[in-house]
C-alpha cells in the first residue's frame, strides 16, 4: 500500500491573485494578444461533430456482449467524453460565441452535454468562474479537496482509489465546500439531460445507456487525459501553483495544458493559447512544465510527499461576489 503521506495542512498564503501582475505586463509589452480574445467559431462544429459521432457510437454498442460496451466506453468513448467536458470548459468561458451572446453559449454547453450523460454545464460554469476569480480561496475555489480527502487519502493505494473516484468527488464537493442555490438553467440542463438519457435508453437500450455514463466515469477518472486535474495546481515543486503541459494531448483537450497561459488570459480560447505563449515566450519557458500527464498521475501516486493536501489555499481578502 505504500507509506502514509504525514499529515501537513494545506499551504495558506495571503497574497492576490498570482497570475493578475503577469498578465499586465504581458499585455503592456505585447498589446497584440489583445487581438487573440475572440470566439472560436471552429469550435462549435468541432462540438457537434463531437456529439455526432458519440451517437453513431450509442447505436453501434447497443447489441455488443457487455465486456465490449465497457471496453470501447474506455478505449473510445472516455476520450470523446473526457474532450467533451474540455470543451464545455471552453463555453464555460464564451469561446463559443462571445461574450455578447452569452446565452448562446450556455445552450451550446447544454447541447454539448448530452453524450456525457449527467447534467454538468451550467453548474460547472457558475463554480468555474469562482476558481478564475479566486484561485485557491478557501471555501469558495470547489477545485480544493476538501480536508477529508487530504486527510483520508494519503496512502498510495488510497491516492490510487482517489484518482479512480476523481469524478464523483469533483461533482459532489461543491455541495459540501460552497453549495449555491439552483437557478433555473440548472433546472434546464438537468430535465434537457435527463430527456436524453430517457430517449437513449428506450431507442437504444441499456447497453447504449450504460456505454455513455460509464465512458463518463472512466475518462474522468483513472485515464491518462484525467492527469491533467493534478497537474494544473498540485505543486510538485514548493512554490509553484499553476503548471502547464505540452504534451500532444493538447491536441484532445482544446490546450487545457496550457494552463498558465489560461489563468493569464481565460477570455483567450484555448484554440490561441500557443500563440500567447509563442509571442510571451520568456515569460512562459522558464516556468517548471510537464510533458506527460501519464507521468504526473503515476508520480501523484506514488510520492509520499505528494497527496491531495498539495494545494496552495489562500484566506480571501476584500469583498468576494460569487454568481
Amino acid at each position: 500500500m505504500g507509506n502514509r503521506v504525514a499529515r501537513e495542512d494545506f499551504e495558506w498564503v495571503y497574497t492576490d491573485q498570482p497570475h493578475a501582475d503577469r498578465r499586465r505586463e504581458i499585455l503592456a509589452k505585447y498589446p497584440e494578444i489583445k487581438s487573440l480574445m475572440k470566439p472560436d467559431p471552429n469550435l462549435i462544429w468541432i462540438v457537434v461533430m463531437m456529439v455526432l459521432t458519440q451517437l453513431a457510437a450509442f447505436y453501434l454498442v447497443k447489441d455488443l456482449d457487455w465486456k465490449w460496451v465497457i471496453f470501447w466506453a474506455y478505449a473510445f468513448g472516455s476520450c470523446i467524453n473526457h474532450s467533451m467536458t474540455l470543451a464545455i470548459h471552453e463555453v464555460s468561458h464564451n469561446s463559443a460565441f462571445g461574450h455578447y451572446r452569452s446565452m448562446w453559449n450556455r445552450w451550446f454547453g447544454m447541447f454539448a452535454n448530452l453524450p456525457i450523460g449527467v447534467p454538468y454545464s451550467i453548474s460547472f460554469k457558475r463554480y468555474h468562474m469562482d476558481h478564475h476569480r479566486y484561485l485557491g480561496a478557501d471555501g469558495i475555489d470547489v477545485d480544493i479537496p476538501t480536508d477529508f480527502e487530504g486527510w483520508f487519502f494519503c496512502t498510495t493505494f488510497r491516492k490510487f482509489i482517489w484518482v479512480i473516484l476523481q469524478p464523483l468527488f469533483y461533482a459532489f464537493r461543491p455541495l459540501f465546500i460552497n453549495p449555491k442555490p439552483i437557478t433555473h438553467l440548472e433546472i434546464i440542463n438537468t430535465v434537457v439531460q435527463l430527456t436524453f438519457d430517457v430517449i437513449i435508453y428506450y431507442v437504444l437500450g441499456i447497453k447504449s445507456l450504460v456505454y455513455m455514463l460509464a465512458a463518463s466515469l472512466l475518462g474522468l477518472g483513472l485515464h491518462p487525459i484525467s492527469g491533467h486535474f493534478i497537474a494544473e495546481h498540485y505543486m510538485f515543486l514548493k512554490g509553484h501553483e499553476t503548471y502547464s503541459y505540452y504534451g500532444p494531448l493538447n491536441l484532445l483537450t482544446f490546450n487545457v495544458g496550457y494552463h498558465n497561459e489560461h489563468h493569464d488570459f481565460p477570455n483567450i480560447p484555448g484554440k490561441n493559447l500557443p500563440l500567447v505563449r509563442k509571442i510571451a515566450a520568456e515569460y512562459y519557458d522558464n516556468l517548471p512544465h510537464y510533458n506527460s500527464w501519464i507521468k504526473v498521475l503515476y508520480d501523484f501516486v506514488t510520492d509520499d510527499t505528494i497527496s491531495p493536501y498539495s494545494r496552495m489555499k489562500r484566506h480571501q481578502k476584500g469583498k468576494v461576489e460569487l454568481d
